[in-house]
């Protein structure tokens, strides 16, 4: 009888099981009686020839059949395993005496180094460290600093809107109107931190950082501006660098100008980095416009300013040159363990 085919599978299963010498043995076992094509389920397929009245007993048998040789594995199982695990603490030996794996040390960032010492060159000359969210308002991030809707200046900046009212900012400047607003002149400010454009490519990057100055004084000129970024440009990059100011146009300075330096990794020779010119950018500068003064209700007769700002990305490839912002951001221990202080 077919019931009989099935009890004796299930005994010698049993049996098997009960002498395997290891887990892969006892899986192997499985394999045979409970696979696929085990023999279990070559009964199964005799079932079709079992009459009508014959077929809910054979099932039955079947099933406990499964039953009983699926709880005996997993009680054999759980046996070689912990006989496995004993035999092999017993034999393996541990020398506490061996080092440990190597570990590598962090190091610090380039972007924070440059952070750093750019903040630590303007504080020796009385500047002071301000921020704001990287979410802002319109009037904020335009509005505020001289560009109207309708000015093209805002097709530059690729901005990431979050709606009508609000997006990440696309520069520091919200910081200096911040200030503006909230602080009584005369002040010296550093607007640090991260900001947002829709680019991307070896020199951008969607996510990038910036560092801007901001003067409000009575009786500050041009020259007031120039001697501070040529101090900072010798400090930073070392005494014999010189700098040039270029014309230049932004919406909430004027005049304004580009300021350029003499390549620190040629000395002004020419070479790649600053395209065989001797010279290389490192930022926007000029007078704070009077409409700027005006839209934080200060009086643009008494008080007079200056602004400038500078990406670190820049600053750090300019000053270690370095061929592609995005080594900044990949976090390979091969490129971050060159900057140790």
């Amino acid at each position: 009888m077919l019931k009989n085919q099935i009890n004796e599978i299930r005994d010698e299963a049993l049996q098997a099981f009960k002498g395997a010498a290891s887990t892969k043995e006892l899986y192997d076992l499985k394999v045979k009686y409970l696979g696929r094509q085990g023999s279990l389920p070559a009964i199964m397929k005799k079932m079709k020839d079992v009459s009508p009245e014959e077929r809910p007993l054979m099932g039955q048998a079947m099933n406990q059949a499964k039953d009983a040789l699926e709880t005996a594995y997993l009680k054999f199982e759980e046996e070689l395993k912990r006989g496995e695990l004993t035999k092999r603490l017993s034999e393996e030996k541990l020398d506490m005496t061996l080092p440990g794996p190597p570990s590598k040390l962090g190091a610090h960032h380039p972007i924070e180094m440059v952070f750093d010492e750019i903040i630590d060159i303007f504080s020796r000359i009385g500047y002071y460290v301000r921020s704001g969210p990287m979410i802002e308002t319109d009037d904020h991030n335009f509005g505020a600093l001289n560009i109207p809707p309708e000015h093209p200046a805002r097709d530059m900046q690729d901005t990431f809107y979050i709606d009508e009212e609000h997006s990440l900012r696309p520069h520091t400047s919200p910081i200096q109107i911040r200030t503006l607003r909230s602080e009584k002149p005369p002040f010296y400010v550093l607007g640090p931190g991260g900001v947002f454009r829709c680019d991307s490519d070896v020199s951008h990057s969607p996510m990038f950082h910036q560092i801007e100055g901001l003067v409000v004084d009575k009786k500050v000129s041009m020259a007031d501006l120039k001697g501070t970024l040529s101090y900072f440009a010798s400090e930073f990059f070392g005494k014999s660098i010189k700098t040039r100011f270029r014309p230049s146009f932004f919406p909430f300075t004027e005049p304004s100008a580009e300021v350029d330096c003499s390549c620190p990794l040629c000395n002004g020779k020419g070479c790649r980095m600053c395209g065989h010119t001797g010279w290389v950018e490192i930022g926007g500068c000029g007078l704070v416009h009077p409409n700027v003064l005006s839209a934080s209700d200060l009086d643009n007769s008494e008080w007079q300013g200056f602004a400038f700002g500078m990406g670190i990305e820049r600053m750090a490839i300019i000053k270690y040159g370095i061929s592609d912002i995005r080594l900044f951001y990949e976090n390979d221990n091969r490129f971050l363990e060159q900057f140790r202080r």
